[in-house]
């Protein structure tokens, strides 16, 4: 895609990336046919092409105006498109370069702000733990799309640390300790039962959230902050960092590109972005020795949900279906599995009519073989999934923490 940069952006960093990127697009569309928002809608600036083509616009000078911001946040961040098309192009970086060069010429409406700012401020401060258990003592007093989005109090099973020689991070995240703090306990167990410890530094927040909600450079501090908790045990000679949501997995494996210009931390963030592995990547080195320690031999039929980060970002979704069979399941193939499930990250928040459009579609297809159990690999998938349904929903690595403690 032939582009002419503007004054304003032809001696930046930025412009010059973006027009590396824009070079690449063919206008063949392809994209398209894998974009939820495009499928939804059927307008041509609700697709990647189209949404390339209001980035090319902001890099030469054209007009922007609140439409042009409309469609840039309806992009889920899925990258089913990336994986569609045949030219390659980097559609998320690109996007991203457009976000920004965008909020610095037409600065969102002061509501917006204040939406995005009040959303960090809760999920990110150390009260959200304590406002959680008040609005699940609450629950059925709480608007209906609030309430659908708080669990139930669950309490699991304290998991004594045991020392191993093979040790790996285990991050928390910001999120699923309140909502769903089953999911790591359970991982706990599964990599005690392999003999490998897991340590959990005081660290939270991946960055994702800062990222998803106009906040980039709070993103990036909280990545330093992360880099400067987990150095010393990777000096240590830790094996990995292991997070058992995947959207969390992928921030971190773009910790180095996102520092590569940071000379303190450029360094610390390739080494932090190689250890990162999701868990499904993990266990699959250890199947054989997973496998023989199975209590429960008995098939199970299981409906799979892959996240975008999962399948698009880090494209681990075979893996995990590997160790699931090998603990007995059966995968059942799902209709249109590359379909997102509207959740992404703060995404069912902000645009929730396609939000709720996405999920019923991907319901009805993860339940139309009558599965005996649906299962996912990231929180926000399971909590939004969650709301629009009563079948029970669950993290994988619970179903074999249960498969191997049964």
């Amino acid at each position: 895609m032939q582009t002419r940069l503007s004054d304003a952006h032809a001696g930046t960093a930025a412009g010059r990336r973006a027009e590396t990127l824009l070079r690449a697009c063919v206008h063949c569309g392809f994209c398209n046919a894998t974009c939820p928002t495009y499928r939804l809608t059927g307008a041509e600036l609700d697709g990647p092409r189209g949404r390339i083509y209001l980035t090319k616009q902001i890099f030469e000078g054209g007009p922007v105006s609140a439409v042009t911001q409309a469609h840039l946040d309806r992009c889920l961040g899925c990258r089913s498109c990336e994986t569609t098309c045949p030219s390659g192009v980097q559609y998320t970086e690109l996007l991203e370069l457009g976000r920004n060069a965008l909020r610095e010429q037409r600065p969102r409406p002061w509501t917006q702000r204040v939406m995005r700012a009040l959303l960090r401020g809760v999920l990110l401060g150390p009260w959200f733990r304590p406002l959680y258990r008040v609005a699940q003592r609450l629950r059925p007093l709480l608007p209906r799309r609030l309430r659908d989005y708080v669990r139930p109090f669950q309490s699991p099973a304290a998991v004594a640390p045991t020392p191993g020689i093979r040790r790996v991070i285990l991050p928390s995240g910001c999120v699923q300790p309140s909502a769903l703090p089953g999911i790591d306990a359970a991982f706990v167990r599964v990599l005690q039962t392999l003999g490998v410890q897991a340590l959990q530094p005081s660290a939270r927040c991946c960055g994702a959230l800062a990222h998803h909600t106009d906040d980039p450079c709070g993103s990036l501090q909280t990545a330093r902050r992360n880099i400067d908790a987990w150095w010393p045990l990777i000096e240590d000679g830790v094996e990995a960092i292991v997070w058992t949501a995947t959207a969390c997995t992928l921030e971190i494996r773009e910790y180095g590109a996102r520092l590569a210009d940071d000379p303190r931390y450029a360094e610390r963030a390739r080494r932090v972005s190689a250890l990162a592995r999701d868990p499904g990547e993990f266990l699959l080195g250890e199947r054989e020795r997973l496998v023989a320690r199975l209590r429960e031999a008995s098939t199970c039929r299981v409906a799979f949900h892959a996240p975008c980060t999962l399948q698009h970002g880090l494209k681990g979704a075979a893996a995990v279906e590997s160790v699931l069979e090998a603990c007995g399941a059966t995968v059942l193939p799902v209709l249109d599995r590359a379909l997102c499930c509207g959740s992404a990250g703060a995404y069912a928040l902000l645009q929730p009519e396609i939000s709720d459009r996405l999920r019923r579609l991907k319901l009805e297809h993860l339940t139309a073989l009558s599965p005996d159990v649906v299962l996912s690999a990231n929180v926000g998938c399971l909590l939004h999934l969650s709301a629009g349904t009563t079948i029970p929903l669950r993290h994988w690595i619970e179903w074999v923490d249960e498969r191997l403690q049964t």
